[in-house]
């Protein structure tokens, strides 16, 4: 894929408004929905969260698309990538909870989390946050068992 040298001033615009996108108002309650809501457990869990009638289906649609168009620009060159990832690192910490089932996920949609998949394998500060937030993705689940 393509990746930039160095960050320029489009990457400082490009970025400031991805920030403001995250600011408006329903996506704000849809990431406060998945971040404190959506644990998953079992492949189940994750199913279900895909279905229309789901209480958190159009939070968990719109910030996994979200996150999805966000790393697909640095995939594709548009953002300098690490640059990028100093402020947007949020969309991992999804990716951690829907990971364990990525296979049967891609059963349903052959192309779900493609981009961040490549943001933690290309790039240092996403592999860093993926480990991270892996960690304590795990430790959040331990404790609620």
């Amino acid at each position: 894929m393509l990746t930039k040298d160095y960050p320029d001033h489009h990457d400082a615009e490009l970025v400031l408004k991805l920030y403001e996108m995250r600011r408006e108002a329903v996506m704000r309650a849809s990431r406060a929905a998945i971040t404190a809501d959506f644990w998953p457990r079992t492949w189940d869990d994750v199913l279900a969260v895909t279905k229309p009638d789901h209480p958190l289906n159009a939070a968990y649609r719109q910030v996994g698309t979200y996150w999805e168009m966000v790393y697909g620009m640095a995939k594709h060159g548009v953002v300098h990538s690490e640059f990028m990832m100093e402020s947007c690192g949020e969309g991992i910490y999804l990716f951690v909870r829907v990971e364990p089932y990525l296979e049967q996920l891609r059963e349903l949609n052959p192309f779900a989390y493609r981009n961040v998949e490549w943001i933690v394998k290309n790039s240092e500060r996403g592999k860093a946050l993926h480990e991270l937030f892996r960690k304590r993705a795990q430790a959040i689940l331990a404790a609620r068992s």
